[in-house]
């Protein structure tokens, strides 16, 4: 599967954000080493700690259904042409799975790919 074409699978996944306090709407898809792919969104909450991210919710959906080797995740988001990568809890979040996972996303509003351990180069762990 392409860089773009998971993309476009984070995209479409993107129109079931639930974002009402922000306004940004998020998707993610995970690409697992078996070939399956996993969706989520970023869900709000009027309790902001109770938020969830689009990159974790895919990433639970793929736990839960007991894959936890990820190859590639793509993110988009809505109405932004800034760096659109993972925040620092997300990317700790898939450092426990996988600290080489490609992750693309859109920086300046063109498509890149970037190791984790790139964007996250001391990622903790015990």
């Amino acid at each position: 599967m392409t860089d773009e074409e998971l993309y476009n699978i984070a995209n479409t996944a993107r129109k079931n954000a639930y974002s009402p306090y922000s306004h940004v709407c998020v998707g993610a898809a995970i690409l697992t080493k078996k070939g399956s792919i996993y969706t989520g969104v970023n869900v709000e909450n009027a309790s902001f700690g109770a938020t969830i991210c689009a990159e974790r919710s895919a990433a639970v959906q793929a736990v839960g259904n007991g894959e936890t080797e990820f190859e590639k995740i793509a993110i988009a988001v809505s109405g932004t042409n800034k760096s659109q990568s993972p925040c620092g809890i997300c990317r700790q979040f898939l450092a426990e799975f996988s600290k080489e996972l490609i992750v693309i996303y859109k920086k300046n509003g063109t498509l890149t790919a970037q190791k984790l351990s790139e964007l996250l180069p001391e990622s903790f762990g015990l």
